[in-house]
């Protein structure tokens, strides 16, 4: 019995990654069906080897996991990097801040990467580091085409197992070949119909970026829903509002219609950015209608 690494998953197979011997294609065994556990990619594993010329063998048994996410399905990770167009496709920021919801309902840290910056003007690329200001996420501007900003990048992901998440057609397949030369993933462009990426990237994937780093490319999505996230918590996933805590004239303040709210008034006075208190009040709707439906 050896311990390795789920790197990729396909059709029913895992390969797994054994430090010094190389990686085996492996079937998982009955069991994880019948217990209803789907391996992930990033899950450490116990597995025995059927035939060490062809590299095959039986995954046995999934070690425990330190984190798992459920969009991208990847385990143990430590921080995620959610990488989004300046433009071509138009960054849709609310979805971004539902990734970043859902990071911090893990307790996982994000990094916040647009790719493409080649494509929008600086105003452009001002208005949105004003946005994301006080958000407490690293936030990076880089152009994959031609590698700028690339090692700064790299600096962030140095010890850390992270994975890739954001829209089809926005980069992150470009950025795993520079990060990861050896890669050699499948790259695509932008549907001109539809303003949408075409999808490259069809499971996920770990590679080795140097000692102690690793990186999940993923699939795209269009959406994502908040699992787990009900409408008076939404607010703590705000870190723009948490100095705010407490300051409001009514307890248990929601920043929506309530007079005399410290964050509503941080808004105004342009200490709060606009555009991430609208994601706030829709996501704050959705959530209200989501629950009124389920009590009615």
């Amino acid at each position: 019995m050896v311990q390795g690494k789920i790197i990729k998953g396909i059709a029913g197979f895992y390969y797994i990654y054994v430090e010094g011997r190389g990686v085996y294609e492996c079937r998982a065994r009955g069991i994880f069906r019948n217990q209803k556990i789907k391996p992930l990619v990033g899950d450490n594993v116990e597995m025995e080897i059927l035939d060490e010329t062809d590299r095959e063998g039986n995954l046995v048994r999934i070690l425990e996991r330190k984190s798992e996410l459920i969009r991208p399905a990847v385990a143990n990770v430590d921080q995620a990097l959610v990488v989004f167009a300046a433009a071509k496709p138009k960054p849709n920021l609310q979805l971004l801040d539902r990734f970043l919801i859902s990071m911090d309902r893990l307790d996982l840290p994000a990094i916040i990467c647009f790719n493409k910056k080649d494509e929008v003007s600086d105003g452009e690329l001002d208005r949105l580091r004003r946005i994301y200001a006080g958000c407490e996420s690293p936030l990076l501007f880089v152009c994959a085409r031609s590698g700028e900003g690339v090692e700064d990048l790299r600096r962030l992901l140095r010890g850390h197992v992270t994975a890739a998440a954001g829209p089809s057609g926005v980069g992150k397949s470009t950025l795993t070949n520079l990060l990861v030369p050896n890669a050699g993933m499948e790259t695509g462009g932008i549907s001109e119909k539809i303003d949408r990426g075409k999808h490259t990237t069809r499971h996920s994937e770990l590679f080795r970026i140097e000692e102690d780093s690793y990186f999940f490319d993923t699939p795209g999505f269009s959406s994502l829903d908040l699992v787990g996230v009900g409408k008076e918590e939404l607010r703590y996933s705000y870190p723009e509002f948490r100095k705010y805590e407490g300051s409001c004239r009514f307890q248990g303040c929601v920043h929506m219609k309530e007079p005399g709210c410290a964050v509503k008034a941080a808004v105004e006075e342009g200490k709060i950015s606009r555009e991430r208190y609208g994601s706030y009040t829709c996501l704050f709707q959705e959530l209200q209608e989501k629950e009124g439906r389920r009590y009615s």
